[in-house]
Protein backbone atom coordinates (compact mmCIF):
# COMPACT_ATOMS: atom_id res chain seq x y z
CA UNK A 1 0.00 0.00 0.00
CA UNK A 2 2.77 2.31 0.72
CA UNK A 3 3.12 2.96 -3.16
CA UNK A 4 -0.42 3.80 -3.43
CA UNK A 5 0.09 6.25 -0.41
CA UNK A 6 2.62 8.16 -2.28
CA UNK A 7 0.18 9.26 -4.72
CA UNK A 8 -1.39 11.54 -2.01
CA UNK A 9 2.06 14.07 -2.71
CA UNK A 10 -0.30 16.20 -4.70
CA UNK A 11 -2.63 16.03 -2.11
CA UNK A 12 -1.09 16.91 1.11
CA UNK A 13 -2.81 20.51 1.99
CA UNK A 14 -6.42 19.23 1.63
CA UNK A 15 -5.16 15.48 3.51
CA UNK A 16 -3.66 17.51 6.35
CA UNK A 17 -6.69 19.41 6.60
CA UNK A 18 -8.73 16.95 6.38
CA UNK A 19 -7.02 14.87 9.07
CA UNK A 20 -6.67 17.70 11.60
CA UNK A 21 -10.61 19.06 11.10
CA UNK A 22 -11.08 15.25 11.84
CA UNK A 23 -9.27 14.84 15.12
CA UNK A 24 -11.16 18.08 16.28
CA UNK A 25 -14.28 16.78 15.71
CA UNK A 26 -13.47 13.67 16.98
CA UNK A 27 -12.61 15.46 20.36
CA UNK A 28 -15.72 17.29 20.26
CA UNK A 29 -18.00 14.11 20.20
CA UNK A 30 -15.63 13.17 23.30
CA UNK A 31 -16.58 15.92 25.09
CA UNK A 32 -20.38 15.73 24.64
CA UNK A 33 -21.22 12.72 27.17
CA UNK A 34 -18.78 14.63 29.78
CA UNK A 35 -20.81 17.51 29.31
CA UNK A 36 -23.80 16.02 29.74
CA UNK A 37 -22.82 14.32 32.99
CA UNK A 38 -21.63 17.46 34.26
CA UNK A 39 -25.32 19.09 33.38
CA UNK A 40 -27.23 15.71 34.92
CA UNK A 41 -25.12 15.87 37.73
CA UNK A 42 -24.00 19.09 38.55
CA UNK A 43 -26.41 21.51 36.56
CA UNK A 44 -29.66 20.10 36.85
CA UNK A 45 -29.87 19.47 40.64
CA UNK A 46 -29.72 23.33 41.09
CA UNK A 47 -33.03 24.07 39.02
CA UNK A 48 -31.64 27.16 37.49
CA UNK A 49 -33.61 26.79 34.19
CA UNK A 50 -31.02 29.30 32.57
CA UNK A 51 -27.64 27.46 33.38
CA UNK A 52 -28.97 24.19 32.53
CA UNK A 53 -30.28 25.88 29.02
CA UNK A 54 -26.93 27.69 28.98
CA UNK A 55 -25.34 24.18 28.84
CA UNK A 56 -27.66 22.88 26.65
CA UNK A 57 -26.72 25.29 24.20
CA UNK A 58 -23.00 24.52 24.57
CA UNK A 59 -23.61 20.89 23.61
CA UNK A 60 -25.79 21.61 20.66
CA UNK A 61 -23.16 23.96 19.33
CA UNK A 62 -20.32 21.61 19.87
CA UNK A 63 -22.44 19.40 18.05
CA UNK A 64 -23.32 21.38 15.83
CA UNK A 65 -19.38 22.19 14.94
CA UNK A 66 -18.65 18.69 15.07
CA UNK A 67 -20.75 18.04 12.24
CA UNK A 68 -19.40 20.89 9.93
CA UNK A 69 -16.31 19.38 10.83
CA UNK A 70 -16.52 15.56 9.68
CA UNK A 71 -18.30 17.03 7.00
CA UNK A 72 -15.84 19.23 5.41
CA UNK A 73 -13.06 16.88 6.32
CA UNK A 74 -14.97 13.54 4.72
CA UNK A 75 -15.11 16.43 1.23
CA UNK A 76 -11.58 16.81 1.48
CA UNK A 77 -10.62 13.17 1.59
CA UNK A 78 -12.76 12.32 -1.16
CA UNK A 79 -11.24 15.32 -3.30
CA UNK A 80 -7.86 14.04 -2.24
CA UNK A 81 -8.31 10.36 -3.26
CA UNK A 82 -10.89 11.25 -6.27
CA UNK A 83 -7.26 12.92 -7.82
CA UNK A 84 -5.06 10.02 -6.28
CA UNK A 85 -6.96 7.30 -8.11
CA UNK A 86 -7.46 9.55 -10.98
CA UNK A 87 -3.33 9.20 -11.57
CA UNK A 88 -3.23 5.65 -10.51
CA UNK A 89 -5.70 5.00 -13.35
CA UNK A 90 -4.03 7.19 -15.67
CA UNK A 91 -0.03 5.72 -14.49
CA UNK A 92 -1.44 2.03 -14.73
CA UNK A 93 -3.33 2.72 -18.22
CA UNK A 94 0.07 3.83 -19.51
CA UNK A 95 2.49 1.41 -18.28
CA UNK A 96 0.04 -1.32 -20.09
CA UNK A 97 0.55 0.54 -23.17
CA UNK A 98 4.56 0.03 -22.21
CA UNK A 99 4.39 -3.38 -21.74
CA UNK A 100 6.13 -5.86 -24.50
CA UNK A 101 4.36 -8.88 -25.83
CA UNK A 102 5.42 -11.06 -23.63
CA UNK A 103 4.99 -9.34 -20.37
CA UNK A 104 1.15 -8.80 -21.59
CA UNK A 105 0.46 -12.37 -22.30
CA UNK A 106 1.99 -12.90 -18.84
CA UNK A 107 -0.34 -11.38 -16.91
CA UNK A 108 -3.43 -11.34 -18.91
CA UNK A 109 -5.72 -9.16 -20.45
CA UNK A 110 -8.35 -10.18 -18.28
CA UNK A 111 -6.14 -9.66 -15.47
CA UNK A 112 -5.10 -6.29 -16.96
CA UNK A 113 -8.66 -4.58 -17.24
CA UNK A 114 -9.94 -6.12 -13.78
CA UNK A 115 -7.02 -4.15 -12.46
CA UNK A 116 -8.10 -0.94 -13.67
CA UNK A 117 -11.22 -1.76 -12.89
CA UNK A 118 -12.35 -3.47 -9.51
CA UNK A 119 -8.87 -3.65 -7.86
CA UNK A 120 -8.67 0.62 -8.27
CA UNK A 121 -11.85 0.45 -7.01
CA UNK A 122 -10.54 -1.04 -3.83
CA UNK A 123 -7.89 0.49 -3.12
CA UNK A 124 -9.64 4.06 -3.47
CA UNK A 125 -12.45 2.85 -0.97
CA UNK A 126 -9.29 2.23 1.24
CA UNK A 127 -7.91 5.28 0.56
CA UNK A 128 -11.24 7.10 1.75
CA UNK A 129 -11.98 5.37 4.56
CA UNK A 130 -8.46 5.23 5.68
CA UNK A 131 -8.40 9.22 5.90
CA UNK A 132 -12.04 9.16 8.02
CA UNK A 133 -11.20 6.52 10.37
CA UNK A 134 -7.37 5.79 10.75
CA UNK A 135 -7.25 8.83 13.75
CA UNK A 136 -10.95 8.47 14.11
CA UNK A 137 -11.22 5.23 15.57
CA UNK A 138 -8.39 5.39 17.30
CA UNK A 139 -9.69 8.80 19.04
CA UNK A 140 -12.50 7.31 19.81
CA UNK A 141 -11.30 4.30 21.73
CA UNK A 142 -8.62 5.63 23.67
CA UNK A 143 -10.18 8.78 24.10
CA UNK A 144 -13.29 7.20 25.68
CA UNK A 145 -11.21 5.24 27.84
CA UNK A 146 -8.96 7.81 29.21
CA UNK A 147 -12.87 10.02 29.99
CA UNK A 148 -14.43 7.09 32.44
CA UNK A 149 -11.14 7.02 33.71
CA UNK A 150 -11.67 10.20 35.37
CA UNK A 151 -15.27 9.62 36.03
CA UNK A 152 -14.96 6.37 37.88
CA UNK A 153 -11.85 3.97 37.89
CA UNK A 154 -13.59 0.72 38.74
CA UNK A 155 -15.87 1.29 36.09
CA UNK A 156 -13.78 1.89 33.24
CA UNK A 157 -11.68 -1.27 33.92
CA UNK A 158 -14.28 -3.14 32.26
CA UNK A 159 -13.94 -1.04 29.55
CA UNK A 160 -10.15 -1.67 29.90
CA UNK A 161 -10.40 -5.18 29.91
CA UNK A 162 -12.97 -5.98 26.70
CA UNK A 163 -11.34 -3.19 24.47
CA UNK A 164 -8.02 -5.09 24.02
CA UNK A 165 -10.40 -8.35 23.31
CA UNK A 166 -12.36 -6.43 20.89
CA UNK A 167 -9.21 -5.07 18.90
CA UNK A 168 -7.22 -8.57 18.88
CA UNK A 169 -10.14 -10.07 17.50
CA UNK A 170 -10.66 -7.71 14.38
CA UNK A 171 -6.82 -7.70 13.89
CA UNK A 172 -6.70 -11.71 13.78
CA UNK A 173 -9.67 -12.52 11.48
CA UNK A 174 -8.94 -9.33 9.23
CA UNK A 175 -5.41 -10.83 8.57
CA UNK A 176 -7.08 -14.35 7.98
CA UNK A 177 -8.77 -12.64 5.01
CA UNK A 178 -5.90 -11.53 3.15
CA UNK A 179 -5.36 -14.40 1.27
CA UNK A 180 -8.78 -15.04 0.90
CA UNK A 181 -9.50 -11.86 -1.47
CA UNK A 182 -6.12 -12.87 -2.83
CA UNK A 183 -8.26 -15.52 -4.08
CA UNK A 184 -11.62 -13.47 -4.55
CA UNK A 185 -9.30 -11.41 -7.21
CA UNK A 186 -8.19 -14.06 -9.23
CA UNK A 187 -11.43 -15.69 -9.43
CA UNK A 188 -12.61 -12.01 -10.62
CA UNK A 189 -10.20 -12.27 -13.28
CA UNK A 190 -11.60 -15.65 -14.73
CA UNK A 191 -14.99 -13.56 -14.98
CA UNK A 192 -13.74 -11.18 -17.14
CA UNK A 193 -11.88 -13.69 -19.26
CA UNK A 194 -15.13 -15.34 -19.90
CA UNK A 195 -16.92 -12.70 -20.39
CA UNK A 196 -14.95 -10.91 -22.70
CA UNK A 197 -14.68 -14.02 -24.71
CA UNK A 198 -17.94 -14.27 -24.77
CA UNK A 199 -18.84 -10.67 -25.51
CA UNK A 200 -16.22 -10.34 -28.40
CA UNK A 201 -17.53 -13.66 -29.89
CA UNK A 202 -21.08 -13.34 -29.33
CA UNK A 203 -22.20 -14.07 -33.01
CA UNK A 204 -20.03 -17.32 -33.39
CA UNK A 205 -21.62 -18.51 -29.81
CA UNK A 206 -25.65 -17.57 -31.34
CA UNK A 207 -24.21 -19.01 -34.67
CA UNK A 208 -23.49 -22.33 -33.10
CA UNK A 209 -26.40 -22.17 -30.74
CA UNK A 210 -24.05 -22.35 -28.18
CA UNK A 211 -25.47 -20.08 -25.98
CA UNK A 212 -26.54 -22.53 -23.15
CA UNK A 213 -23.23 -24.03 -22.85
CA UNK A 214 -21.53 -20.89 -22.59
CA UNK A 215 -24.25 -19.54 -19.81
CA UNK A 216 -23.14 -22.83 -18.01
CA UNK A 217 -19.40 -22.24 -18.58
CA UNK A 218 -19.85 -18.11 -17.13
CA UNK A 219 -22.01 -19.61 -14.51
CA UNK A 220 -19.65 -22.26 -13.07
CA UNK A 221 -16.36 -19.07 -13.24
CA UNK A 222 -19.23 -16.88 -11.43
CA UNK A 223 -20.53 -19.52 -9.02
CA UNK A 224 -16.41 -20.12 -8.23
CA UNK A 225 -16.30 -16.35 -7.56
CA UNK A 226 -19.67 -16.35 -5.49
CA UNK A 227 -17.94 -18.69 -3.45
CA UNK A 228 -14.86 -17.61 -2.76
CA UNK A 229 -16.31 -14.11 -2.12
CA UNK A 230 -18.85 -15.67 0.50
CA UNK A 231 -16.09 -17.03 2.20
CA UNK A 232 -14.05 -13.90 2.31
CA UNK A 233 -17.60 -12.15 3.09
CA UNK A 234 -18.51 -14.67 6.32
CA UNK A 235 -14.79 -14.66 7.90
CA UNK A 236 -14.98 -10.72 7.46
CA UNK A 237 -18.41 -10.33 9.14
CA UNK A 238 -16.94 -12.47 11.89
CA UNK A 239 -15.79 -9.48 14.25
CA UNK A 240 -19.08 -7.29 13.91
CA UNK A 241 -21.16 -9.42 15.87
CA UNK A 242 -18.47 -10.27 17.95
CA UNK A 243 -17.46 -7.31 19.00
CA UNK A 244 -20.96 -6.04 19.71
CA UNK A 245 -21.24 -9.42 21.91
CA UNK A 246 -18.73 -8.71 23.73
CA UNK A 247 -19.70 -5.06 24.38
CA UNK A 248 -23.09 -5.95 24.92
CA UNK A 249 -21.89 -8.22 27.86
CA UNK A 250 -19.68 -5.22 28.97
CA UNK A 251 -22.65 -2.84 29.08
CA UNK A 252 -24.73 -5.66 31.17
CA UNK A 253 -22.18 -5.21 33.31
CA UNK A 254 -21.93 -1.73 33.91
CA UNK A 255 -25.74 -1.22 34.47
CA UNK A 256 -25.77 -4.09 36.89
CA UNK A 257 -23.02 -2.50 38.65
CA UNK A 258 -23.61 1.57 38.09
CA UNK A 259 -27.18 0.70 39.26
CA UNK A 260 -26.27 -0.50 42.74
CA UNK A 261 -23.99 1.74 43.07
CA UNK A 262 -26.03 4.24 42.16
CA UNK A 263 -28.90 3.12 44.70
CA UNK A 264 -25.95 3.20 47.45
CA UNK A 265 -25.33 6.80 46.51
CA UNK A 266 -21.31 5.72 45.26
CA UNK A 267 -22.25 7.12 41.96
CA UNK A 268 -24.28 9.75 39.85
CA UNK A 269 -26.65 8.63 37.97
CA UNK A 270 -25.15 11.25 35.01
CA UNK A 271 -21.85 8.65 35.15
CA UNK A 272 -23.97 5.94 33.80
CA UNK A 273 -25.51 7.72 31.43
CA UNK A 274 -21.48 9.16 30.24
CA UNK A 275 -20.13 5.58 30.56
CA UNK A 276 -23.24 4.30 28.55
CA UNK A 277 -22.25 6.36 25.76
CA UNK A 278 -18.68 6.26 25.92
CA UNK A 279 -19.72 2.19 25.48
CA UNK A 280 -21.37 3.28 22.60
CA UNK A 281 -18.46 5.31 21.02
CA UNK A 282 -15.75 2.61 21.80
CA UNK A 283 -18.57 0.13 19.67
CA UNK A 284 -18.38 2.93 17.00
CA UNK A 285 -14.14 2.96 17.08
CA UNK A 286 -13.74 -0.85 16.72
CA UNK A 287 -16.52 -0.88 13.95
CA UNK A 288 -13.80 1.51 11.99
CA UNK A 289 -11.05 -0.40 13.16
CA UNK A 290 -13.19 -3.36 11.44
CA UNK A 291 -13.95 -1.55 8.48
CA UNK A 292 -10.38 -0.33 7.85
CA UNK A 293 -8.77 -4.11 8.58
CA UNK A 294 -11.67 -5.63 6.36
CA UNK A 295 -10.88 -2.76 3.62
CA UNK A 296 -7.73 -3.30 3.57
CA UNK A 297 -7.56 -7.01 3.39
CA UNK A 298 -9.09 -6.18 0.23
CA UNK A 299 -7.27 -3.01 -1.24
CA UNK A 300 -3.44 -4.61 0.42
CA UNK A 301 -4.19 -7.42 -2.61
CA UNK A 302 -5.52 -5.04 -5.63
CA UNK A 303 -2.48 -2.72 -4.71
CA UNK A 304 -0.35 -5.53 -4.86
CA UNK A 305 -1.26 -6.38 -8.24
CA UNK A 306 -1.37 -2.73 -9.61
CA UNK A 307 2.21 -2.33 -8.49
CA UNK A 308 2.87 -5.61 -9.95
CA UNK A 309 2.35 -4.01 -13.56
CA UNK A 310 3.72 -0.13 -12.42
CA UNK A 311 6.58 -1.72 -11.31
CA UNK A 312 7.15 -3.66 -14.65
CA UNK A 313 10.77 -3.09 -16.11
CA UNK A 314 10.99 -2.68 -19.78
CA UNK A 315 11.76 -5.39 -21.67
CA UNK A 316 12.35 -4.09 -24.83
CA UNK A 317 15.13 -1.45 -24.06
CA UNK A 318 16.74 0.89 -26.58
CA UNK A 319 20.84 -0.31 -26.89
CA UNK A 320 23.21 2.39 -28.29
CA UNK A 321 24.34 1.71 -31.58
CA UNK A 322 27.73 0.61 -30.31
CA UNK A 323 26.17 -2.42 -28.23
CA UNK A 324 24.53 -3.48 -31.26
CA UNK A 325 25.54 -6.17 -33.73
CA UNK A 326 26.05 -4.77 -37.63
CA UNK A 327 24.46 -6.68 -40.24
CA UNK A 328 25.82 -9.43 -42.25
CA UNK A 329 23.88 -8.67 -45.31
CA UNK A 330 22.42 -5.97 -47.21
CA UNK A 331 18.95 -4.35 -47.90
CA UNK A 332 16.38 -2.29 -46.54
CA UNK A 333 14.97 -4.90 -43.93
CA UNK A 334 16.84 -8.01 -42.71
CA UNK A 335 15.96 -11.02 -40.73
CA UNK A 336 19.83 -12.70 -39.60
CA UNK A 337 19.25 -15.93 -38.57
CA UNK A 338 16.25 -15.56 -36.44
CA UNK A 339 14.37 -17.42 -34.20
CA UNK A 340 11.60 -16.96 -31.41
CA UNK A 341 9.75 -18.99 -28.75
CA UNK A 342 6.70 -17.59 -27.26
CA UNK A 343 7.13 -17.21 -23.43
CA UNK A 344 5.27 -20.41 -21.75
CA UNK A 345 4.23 -18.57 -18.49
CA UNK A 346 1.58 -16.55 -20.39
CA UNK A 347 -1.31 -14.77 -18.77
CA UNK A 348 -5.09 -16.52 -18.86
CA UNK A 349 -5.46 -15.19 -22.79
CA UNK A 350 -2.40 -16.90 -23.59
CA UNK A 351 -3.37 -20.47 -22.14
CA UNK A 352 -4.87 -21.33 -25.22
CA UNK A 353 -1.54 -21.42 -27.09
CA UNK A 354 0.43 -23.32 -24.28
CA UNK A 355 1.30 -26.27 -26.35
CA UNK A 356 2.54 -24.21 -29.35
CA UNK A 357 4.55 -22.11 -26.81
CA UNK A 358 7.15 -25.32 -26.39
CA UNK A 359 7.60 -25.39 -29.52
CA UNK A 360 10.00 -22.52 -31.64
CA UNK A 361 7.37 -20.49 -33.51
CA UNK A 362 10.31 -19.65 -36.16
CA UNK A 363 13.51 -21.03 -36.46
CA UNK A 364 16.20 -19.57 -38.08
CA UNK A 365 15.17 -17.13 -40.46
CA UNK A 366 16.65 -15.17 -42.34
CA UNK A 367 15.67 -13.13 -45.33
CA UNK A 368 15.93 -9.74 -46.99
CA UNK A 369 13.89 -7.01 -48.21
CA UNK A 370 15.29 -4.33 -50.88
CA UNK A 371 13.67 -0.54 -49.78
CA UNK A 372 10.07 -0.52 -51.82
CA UNK A 373 10.01 -3.40 -52.77
CA UNK A 374 6.78 -5.71 -51.97
CA UNK A 375 7.20 -9.29 -50.37
CA UNK A 376 4.30 -12.04 -49.59
CA UNK A 377 4.50 -14.96 -46.84
CA UNK A 378 2.20 -17.43 -47.24
CA UNK A 379 1.79 -20.77 -45.28
CA UNK A 380 -0.36 -22.64 -43.47
CA UNK A 381 -2.05 -21.16 -39.94
CA UNK A 382 0.61 -21.02 -36.82
CA UNK A 383 3.49 -21.39 -38.93
CA UNK A 384 4.94 -17.83 -38.12
CA UNK A 385 3.55 -15.56 -40.60
CA UNK A 386 2.36 -13.31 -37.80
CA UNK A 387 5.43 -13.56 -35.53
CA UNK A 388 7.21 -12.41 -38.19
CA UNK A 389 4.88 -8.87 -38.63
CA UNK A 390 4.99 -8.92 -34.88
CA UNK A 391 8.98 -9.27 -34.35
CA UNK A 392 9.49 -6.38 -37.49
CA UNK A 393 7.37 -3.45 -35.04
CA UNK A 394 9.02 -5.15 -31.90
CA UNK A 395 6.34 -5.92 -29.90
CA UNK A 396 8.63 -8.67 -28.98
CA UNK A 397 12.51 -9.14 -29.39
CA UNK A 398 13.83 -12.31 -31.15
CA UNK A 399 14.77 -15.43 -28.92
CA UNK A 400 17.96 -15.84 -31.14
CA UNK A 401 19.29 -13.62 -34.01
CA UNK A 402 18.92 -9.73 -35.52
CA UNK A 403 16.87 -7.94 -37.06
CA UNK A 404 17.93 -4.79 -39.41
CA UNK A 405 16.13 -2.39 -40.61
CA UNK A 406 18.15 0.19 -42.78
CA UNK A 407 21.31 -0.62 -41.57
CA UNK A 408 20.54 -0.39 -38.01
CA UNK A 409 19.98 -2.71 -35.18
CA UNK A 410 16.50 -3.08 -34.42
CA UNK A 411 17.22 -2.53 -31.02
CA UNK A 412 18.85 0.93 -31.33
CA UNK A 413 15.42 2.58 -32.38
CA UNK A 414 13.14 4.42 -30.20
CA UNK A 415 9.89 2.44 -30.20
CA UNK A 416 7.98 5.51 -31.38
CA UNK A 417 10.66 6.29 -33.76
CA UNK A 418 10.62 2.91 -35.01
CA UNK A 419 6.87 2.55 -35.48
CA UNK A 420 6.26 5.56 -36.97
CA UNK A 421 7.78 4.38 -39.71
CA UNK A 422 4.84 1.52 -40.15
CA UNK A 423 1.75 1.61 -41.70
CA UNK A 424 -0.40 -1.89 -40.12
CA UNK A 425 -3.30 -3.97 -40.64
CA UNK A 426 -3.49 -7.41 -38.10
CA UNK A 427 -5.57 -9.93 -38.01
CA UNK A 428 -8.93 -9.11 -35.42
CA UNK A 429 -7.54 -5.06 -35.55
CA UNK A 430 -10.28 -3.04 -33.91
CA UNK A 431 -12.20 0.14 -34.66
CA UNK A 432 -13.45 2.40 -31.69
CA UNK A 433 -16.73 3.79 -31.63
CA UNK A 434 -16.60 7.39 -32.58
CA UNK A 435 -16.42 8.37 -36.88
CA UNK A 436 -14.99 6.83 -39.79
CA UNK A 437 -12.97 9.49 -40.03
CA UNK A 438 -11.93 9.45 -36.45
CA UNK A 439 -10.96 5.58 -37.22
CA UNK A 440 -9.06 6.25 -39.90
CA UNK A 441 -7.23 9.58 -38.50
CA UNK A 442 -6.78 7.57 -34.86
CA UNK A 443 -6.01 10.83 -33.51
CA UNK A 444 -2.71 11.86 -35.57
CA UNK A 445 -4.07 14.97 -37.03
CA UNK A 446 -4.12 14.01 -40.83
CA UNK A 447 -5.12 16.64 -43.29
CA UNK A 448 -8.44 15.81 -45.01
CA UNK A 449 -6.99 15.58 -48.21
CA UNK A 450 -4.98 12.42 -46.76
CA UNK A 451 -8.28 11.35 -44.83
CA UNK A 452 -10.03 11.07 -48.12
CA UNK A 453 -7.16 9.31 -50.41
CA UNK A 454 -6.58 7.02 -47.58
CA UNK A 455 -10.48 5.94 -48.32
CA UNK A 456 -9.96 5.93 -51.80
CA UNK A 457 -6.90 3.68 -52.39
CA UNK A 458 -8.66 1.22 -49.89
CA UNK A 459 -11.52 0.71 -52.26
CA UNK A 460 -13.90 2.31 -49.01
CA UNK A 461 -15.24 4.92 -51.40
CA UNK A 462 -18.53 2.70 -51.91
CA UNK A 463 -19.75 3.48 -48.91
CA UNK A 464 -18.68 6.13 -47.27
CA UNK A 465 -19.48 8.65 -50.35
CA UNK A 466 -20.88 11.95 -49.35
CA UNK A 467 -20.26 11.59 -45.69
CA UNK A 468 -16.51 12.53 -45.71
CA UNK A 469 -16.10 10.34 -43.30
CA UNK A 470 -18.52 10.96 -41.16
CA UNK A 471 -20.61 7.52 -40.72
CA UNK A 472 -20.58 6.62 -37.41
CA UNK A 473 -19.30 3.41 -36.36
CA UNK A 474 -19.59 1.54 -33.18
CA UNK A 475 -17.07 -0.26 -31.10
CA UNK A 476 -15.41 -3.23 -32.97
CA UNK A 477 -16.96 -2.19 -35.90
CA UNK A 478 -20.52 -3.38 -35.16
CA UNK A 479 -22.78 -2.00 -38.32
CA UNK A 480 -19.83 -2.78 -40.48
CA UNK A 481 -19.50 -5.83 -42.61
CA UNK A 482 -16.61 -7.69 -42.58
CA UNK A 483 -15.17 -6.39 -45.53
CA UNK A 484 -16.36 -3.01 -45.05
CA UNK A 485 -14.07 -3.10 -41.34
CA UNK A 486 -11.06 -4.56 -43.63
CA UNK A 487 -11.37 -1.22 -46.04
CA UNK A 488 -11.49 1.29 -42.97
CA UNK A 489 -8.66 -0.25 -41.39
CA UNK A 490 -6.92 -0.52 -44.33
CA UNK A 491 -7.47 3.36 -44.72
CA UNK A 492 -5.95 3.89 -41.15
CA UNK A 493 -3.15 2.32 -42.12
CA UNK A 494 -1.99 4.02 -45.84
CA UNK A 495 -3.47 7.82 -44.78
CA UNK A 496 -0.34 8.36 -42.72
CA UNK A 497 2.00 7.46 -46.30
CA UNK A 498 3.77 4.59 -44.07
CA UNK A 499 7.30 4.12 -45.29
CA UNK A 500 6.76 0.33 -44.35
CA UNK A 501 3.78 -1.12 -45.01
CA UNK A 502 2.15 -4.74 -43.02
CA UNK A 503 -0.93 -5.97 -44.19
CA UNK A 504 -1.32 -9.60 -41.97
CA UNK A 505 -4.56 -11.32 -44.06
CA UNK A 506 -5.92 -7.81 -44.48
CA UNK A 507 -7.90 -8.48 -47.70
CA UNK A 508 -9.31 -11.95 -46.35
CA UNK A 509 -13.03 -10.37 -45.90
CA UNK A 510 -12.92 -8.34 -49.48
CA UNK A 511 -13.56 -9.99 -53.47
CA UNK A 512 -11.58 -10.57 -55.43
CA UNK A 513 -11.92 -7.75 -57.53
CA UNK A 514 -11.85 -5.14 -54.76
CA UNK A 515 -8.88 -7.42 -53.78
CA UNK A 516 -7.05 -6.59 -56.79
CA UNK A 517 -8.12 -2.89 -57.36
CA UNK A 518 -6.39 -1.97 -53.81
CA UNK A 519 -2.88 -3.52 -54.55
CA UNK A 520 -3.18 -1.61 -58.02
CA UNK A 521 -3.88 1.30 -55.41
CA UNK A 522 -1.15 0.32 -53.30
CA UNK A 523 0.84 0.06 -56.49
CA UNK A 524 0.36 3.07 -58.42
CA UNK A 525 0.03 5.75 -54.85
CA UNK A 526 2.58 4.24 -52.68
CA UNK A 527 5.11 2.29 -54.77
CA UNK A 528 7.71 3.92 -52.49
CA UNK A 529 6.50 1.77 -49.72
CA UNK A 530 8.24 -1.23 -48.78
CA UNK A 531 5.48 -4.03 -48.45
CA UNK A 532 4.96 -7.34 -46.65
CA UNK A 533 1.57 -9.33 -47.21
CA UNK A 534 0.97 -12.03 -45.17
CA UNK A 535 -2.22 -13.75 -46.81
CA UNK A 536 -3.94 -17.24 -47.14
CA UNK A 537 -4.76 -16.59 -51.07
CA UNK A 538 -2.44 -16.46 -53.71
CA UNK A 539 -3.94 -14.47 -55.56
CA UNK A 540 -3.63 -11.61 -52.91
CA UNK A 541 0.71 -12.03 -53.18
CA UNK A 542 1.36 -13.52 -56.34
CA UNK A 543 2.88 -10.02 -57.81
CA UNK A 544 4.59 -9.86 -54.94
CA UNK A 545 8.57 -8.89 -56.04
CA UNK A 546 9.35 -12.12 -53.95
CA UNK A 547 7.23 -14.37 -52.03
CA UNK A 548 8.36 -16.53 -48.73
CA UNK A 549 6.63 -20.02 -48.23
CA UNK A 550 6.60 -21.06 -44.37
CA UNK A 551 5.84 -24.13 -42.61
CA UNK A 552 6.49 -24.97 -38.69
CA UNK A 553 8.16 -21.93 -38.09
CA UNK A 554 11.00 -22.22 -41.23
CA UNK A 555 11.20 -20.56 -44.51
CA UNK A 556 10.85 -23.36 -47.05
CA UNK A 557 10.74 -21.72 -50.34
CA UNK A 558 11.45 -18.09 -51.42
CA UNK A 559 11.06 -16.51 -55.39
CA UNK A 560 8.63 -15.36 -57.45
CA UNK A 561 5.62 -16.37 -58.07
CA UNK A 562 6.61 -18.12 -61.24
CA UNK A 563 9.78 -19.83 -59.75
CA UNK A 564 8.08 -21.02 -56.84
CA UNK A 565 5.56 -22.54 -58.86
CA UNK A 566 8.67 -24.55 -60.25
CA UNK A 567 10.51 -25.30 -57.76
CA UNK A 568 8.70 -25.28 -54.45
CA UNK A 569 6.10 -28.76 -54.07
CA UNK A 570 4.44 -26.94 -51.34
CA UNK A 571 3.41 -23.21 -53.01
CA UNK A 572 2.37 -25.25 -55.95
CA UNK A 573 0.14 -27.19 -54.07
CA UNK A 574 -1.59 -24.37 -52.29
CA UNK A 575 -1.66 -22.52 -55.99
CA UNK A 576 -3.44 -25.84 -57.45
CA UNK A 577 -5.65 -26.15 -54.77
CA UNK A 578 -7.12 -22.62 -54.76
CA UNK A 579 -6.65 -22.04 -58.56
CA UNK A 580 -7.06 -25.24 -59.96
CA UNK A 581 -4.79 -26.84 -61.96
CA UNK A 582 -3.93 -25.31 -65.24
CA UNK A 583 -5.26 -21.88 -64.09
CA UNK A 584 -2.16 -20.49 -64.54
CA UNK A 585 -3.77 -17.68 -66.55
CA UNK A 586 -5.85 -16.66 -63.81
Amino acid sequence: MGRMFSYFKNYRKPVAVGIVMKIIATMFLLLLPYIMEYLVDRVAPTRNAGLVLLWGGVMLLIAWAERLLNLGSNRLSVKATRGAIYEIRRDLFARALELSGSQLDRIGLPSLTARMTSDCYNVQGFLQTAQTFCFRAPILVLGSIGLTLTLDVRLSLVLCVITPIMVAAVALISFKGIPLYDRVQRRTDDVIRVLRENITGVRVVKALCREDYETARFTGESEALLRSDRRAGIIMSLPGPLTTLVLNVGLTVIVIIGARRVNSGEMQPGVILAFLTYFNMVLMGVTGLNRIFMMLSKANNSARRITEVLDQEPELPVLSADAAAQPEREGFIVFDHVSFRYGEDSGADGAAFAGEQRQMSLCDVSFSVAKGASVGIIGPTGCGKTTILSLLMRFYDPTEGHIYLNGRDLRTYDKSELRRRFGAVFQNDTLLSGTVAENIDFGRSLSEGALSAAIVDAQAGDFLTGDGGERAVAAHGVGLSGGQRQRVLLARALAGSPEILLLDDASSALDYRTDAALRQAIRDRHRDATLLVVAQRVSSIRSADEILVMDAGRVIGRGSHAALLEDCAQYREIYETQMGEGAEAV
